[in-house]
């Protein structure tokens, strides 16, 4: 052993307090490197199935991402070793502290990027789960997908966790310390597994990915504000709620436009709360009041895609949930936004943002194959089919589903069992397509029928002539 090993490892009394303090950082700057040398890349150390796995470039991009962070971490630890040996060895102990704190911090901050995208890919080895999550990665390429090369779109990938809502890590955000996030992660409730109301979270969420990606907010909110300057005194404050809540109701709007009513059913089942939450009404909160956003919901499906499910859906929450026992202030508030939606939905669906290069969102809708009676035409002519609906837009498949619950079609049951074996399908055919083959016809059983435990399930309508 070395001198100078011999005094990092065992310094002697009398030395001084500075010497004892730079040994002490010296083995706290090792151990940072001996616990980092255990961060290994996903690739060496994950398994899954084949279909369970992420796309090869959002692990590329998630691979260098790391890679990059953790070496800038080496080099400022070896820099901090150096320099505690070097010019440092007759800094004060409080000035040496407070540069390995910095080190420490970021070395805290490359963990934190770690375990953000650990929580992503460890699934892929659950079991079923893993390779249903790899069919939630289809759906979402495309919920996002929209004609007419207006964005490129990043990669999506989607992992579970607790809790009724869904949430997203947009892509090309910045992640802890300042590196861009290369792929757009969404989580997504354990409890929405599986069915059509998965579709309606998911989108929702790919939805604030594509309204940055069209800066939507950015170009709707002077519009709204200059509405608001312009309206009533009695109806200046609608005005206020409805730019305060701009980003989430985008992100609705996407999701309805989507799927349909399977998109305002699915957001029901989530806010579908105690009354004191329904009818919740924060300053502060991005989201609007629930009573509120299933109505708002139901008002955007009824300008893109006419029907009477429309109003009859929003005739049932109401009724669920009738606003009335209410204080003065949130009952002032419900009157002042219902009085105003028709005009700001159609503010909304008709906006023309630069982006988009003079079409509204309406018109990037695909409005022709989302009709309700296109979708229960569809509904009759799949007859629930896993061969004659797997090779359609997912997005499409989940339209339909929900426009099957409304009409009675197709059980929840029935449904959750053809859910699962159509992700499972995505991401089979997803898997082989990137490895350079077609998928088979014969890969799934052509006619499958989900038919629980060998018989039907009773599928009820929603009480409403569709």
């Amino acid at each position: 052993m070395s001198p100078r090993t011999r005094l990092m490892a065992s310094p002697a009394p009398g030395h001084g307090i500075g010497r004892t303090v730079r040994w002490l950082l010296h083995q706290e700057a090792r151990a940072l490197l001996t616990r980092l040398a255990g961060v290994k890349p996903f690739a060496l150390q994950e398994t899954m199935l084949p279909a369970a796995a992420i796309t090869p470039a959002a692990l590329v991009g998630i691979e260098s991402v790391l890679l990059t962070e953790r070496t800038k971490l080496l080099n400022r630890v070896h820099g901090f070793i150096r320099w505690l040996d070097g010019p440092g060895s007759t800094a004060p102990p409080d000035q040496l502290q407070r540069r390995f704190t910095l080190v420490r911090l970021n070395f805290n901050t490359v963990l934190s990027q770690f375990d953000l995208f650990s929580d992503v890919i460890t699934q892929r080895s659950e079991q079923q789960t893993g390779v249903w999550l790899s069919g939630l990665d289809v759906f979402c390429a495309d919920a996002l997908s929209l004609q007419g090369a207006y964005f490129d779109a990043p990669n999506v990938i989607c992992y579970l966790d607790r809790g009724p809502g869904a949430a997203i890590r947009r892509a090309r955000t910045r992640l802890p310390g300042g590196a861009e996030n290369p792929v757009a992660i969404v989580r997504v409730p354990r409890e929405r597994m599986v069915g059509h109301g998965i579709a309606s979270s998911v989108t929702h969420e790919v939805g604030h990915q594509a309204a940055a990606l069209l800066d939507l907010v950015a170009s709707l909110r002077p519009v709204i504000q200059a509405r608001q300057r312009a309206a009533p005194p009695s109806e200046s404050a609608a005005w206020g709620f409805w730019d305060r809540w701009i980003s989430e109701i985008v992100a609705d709007l996407w999701s309805v436009g989507k799927l349909g009513i399977s998109s305002t059913l699915g957001l029901v089942g989530v806010v579908s709360l105690p009354s004191y939450f329904v009818f919740a009404l924060h300053p502060e909160d991005p989201h609007p009041m629930p009573y509120l956003r299933v109505r708002l919901s139901c008002a955007i499906g009824r300008a893109l895609y006419p029907h009477r499910q429309w109003r009859e859906l929003a005739r049932m929450w109401s009724a669920l949930y009738p606003p009335t026992g209410l204080d003065e202030s949130r009952r002032r508030v419900i009157e002042a936004m219902e009085s105003t939606m028709p005009e700001f939905v159609a503010l909304l669906v008709d906006h023309r943002p630069r982006s988009l290069r003079g079409r509204s969102l309406r018109e990037i809708m695909p409005l022709a194959e989302r009709r309700p009676e296109r979708l229960i035409a569809l509904d009759r002519e799949w007859g629930q089919r896993l061969d004659r609906m797997r090779d359609q837009p997912p997005t499409l498949v989940f339209a339909v589903l929900g426009q099957a619950r409304t009409r009675g079609s197709v059980s929840p049951e029935s449904e959750s069992e053809l859910v699962g074996k159509l992700l499972t399908y995505w991401a089979l055919r997803s898997t082989l397509e990137l490895a350079g083959a077609s998928a088979p016809s014969r890969v799934l059983p052509p006619a499958l029928t989900p038919v629980p435990n060998g018989r039907p399930h009773r599928a009820a309508p929603m009480p409403v002539s569709v």
